[in-house]
């Protein structure tokens, strides 16, 4: 059995979680989320806790037991807490900027990219080169965060590029002349 499975997710009191069969519903400050667990999967809730239960013993539910309460305990911390993501911009002229439910990214190309915001997802622009993300679903949050780096992946010779912060590029030496 899964070790992280096992363990017992601790809910906030500003979080409301409702269980229904296969469907988990969790409320609070942030926002809703849902998410539909497998039938070979039953959710146990106690005294400001929720126990993620196997009824079924194999070894594909065994893999999910962890993964559905990993993905149970995001909901929960997201809707409490709402995660984060801050990107950087590193190069001359790259510059942010947020206009109406757009990103508006000036990369180095002959045209400003324009990147529509998800609903759900907040966008702050510092300085025009840091972006903050915030958003109470993880996985919506990395995707969008994932889609603006694609961009302008960072490259190893100049260090140029859009990057996570706190992301370390191994710089590589270039050609050397004789």
């Amino acid at each position: 059995m899964s070790r992280i499975g096992k363990l017992p997710i601790k809910i906030p009191e500003s979080v409301d979680v409702s269980c229904l069969e296969s469907e988990i519903t969790v409320k609070g400050k942030f926002g809703t989320l849902q998410t539909t667990i497998p039938d070979s999967l039953g959710v146990e809730q106690n005294d400001g806790t929720l126990i993620v239960n196997l009824k079924i013993e194999s070894r594909s539910v065994r893999a999910l037991h962890g993964l559905y309460r990993t993905l149970i305990n995001n909901m929960v911390i997201g809707v409490s807490e709402q995660f984060q993501v801050t990107l950087n911009l590193q190069g001359v002229g790259y510059r942010a900027a947020v206009q109406g439910k757009t990103v508006v990214l000036n990369l180095g190309f002959s045209h400003p990219v324009e990147i529509e915001i998800p609903e759900g997802i907040s966008v702050q622009v510092e300085k025009n080169t840091t972006i903050n993300l915030k958003s109470c679903d993880k996985e919506q949050l990395g995707l969008f965060a994932a889609n603006i780096r694609a961009w302008r992946k960072p490259e190893p010779y100049k260090g140029k590029g859009i990057l996570y912060q706190g992301e370390q590029i191994l710089r590589k030496a270039g050609k050397s002349g004789k």
